[in-house]
């Protein structure tokens, strides 16, 4: 586990204000309520662990809803997440990949750590019977994946990173944060140049995720909108799971791969 503690976290990120990677506003979207604990739980392996002269940080936060249960779409999810995690094992940058899970509802199965010891998702620690607080949970994930690159990056070691919020609803039950301050996190992690954060929004009927993302800062090129088939569903997460491999593969694709976007 990660030596840093919840007062660690506030050091990381008064660190990259003070280093211009984190506006006033995302600063205030991390600190307007304490995340420390929360995002300690993700931050995982410490960077001394970790033999690399560069990461890549891939992290996933797929929806653990009622809805995806209710759609029978909670194999499909599993499956997507594994497949994300199989082409990463197979590329050959694999030792430099640090994988991280969080549940849309804040639950941690995988904190930043080697592809080896990951765990897969599966029936008995996915269960998909919760609510859908998209824009807290956002804001916990991208302070995580903020901190840990602020960690490494720190330390000397070149990072890279690249998210992918998953959801099949619009939020409901946030309590803390809103879009705009998601997006806030979005547009600094964006403004730094080494992270891509993309999302998925699996089609309920009604939502525009279009619109729900794009509030949230993502750019269009990095929304997935895949319909309700599980074939579709696996098709966007294999997309995505192709722009992580690339990403893993030099700052050259990183570059390339983030202005071109899933299109790329």
């Amino acid at each position: 586990m990660s030596k840093a503690n919840g007062g660690g976290v506030q050091k990381l990120f008064e660190d990259a204000h003070a280093e211009g990677v984190l506006s006033p506003a995302g600063l205030q979207a991390l600190t307007v309520v304490d995340l420390g604990a929360q995002i300690q739980a993700g931050l995982g392996i410490h960077v001394d662990d970790v033999q690399a002269s560069e990461v890549v940080l891939v992290t996933v936060m797929p929806d653990d809803s009622g809805s995806i249960s209710h759609s029978g779409h909670t194999k499909t999810v599993c499956d997507g997440h594994n497949l994300v995690l199989d082409s990463l094992l197979a590329s050959q940058q694999k030792d430099g990949v640090l994988f991280h899970t969080r549940y849309l509802n804040g639950h941690v199965l995988n904190p930043f750590r080697p592809l080896e010891d990951v765990v897969r998702m599966h029936s008995g620690n996915y269960t998909a019977d919760m609510g859908t607080p998209l824009y807290d949970q956002a804001v916990v994930l991208l302070g995580t994946v903020l901190a840990k690159a602020q960690e490494f990056s720190g330390n000397g070691v070149a990072v890279r990173t690249v998210t992918l919020l998953i959801t099949d609803g619009a939020d409901q039950g946030s309590q803390k944060a809103r879009a705009k301050d998601v997006a806030a996190l979005v547009k600094d992690l964006h403004r730094v140049e080494n992270h891509i954060v993309a999302a998925m929004g699996i089609d309920d009927g009604v939502t525009d995720f279009r619109r729900v993302f794009q509030e949230m800062g993502i750019a269009d090129r990095w929304i997935l909108t895949p319909g309700q088939s599980a074939q579709e569903i696996r098709a966007a997460f294999q997309v995505f799971s192709q722009s992580a491999v690339r990403v893993s593969q030099g700052a050259a694709s990183f570059s390339r791969t983030a202005l071109g976007g899933f299109g790329r």
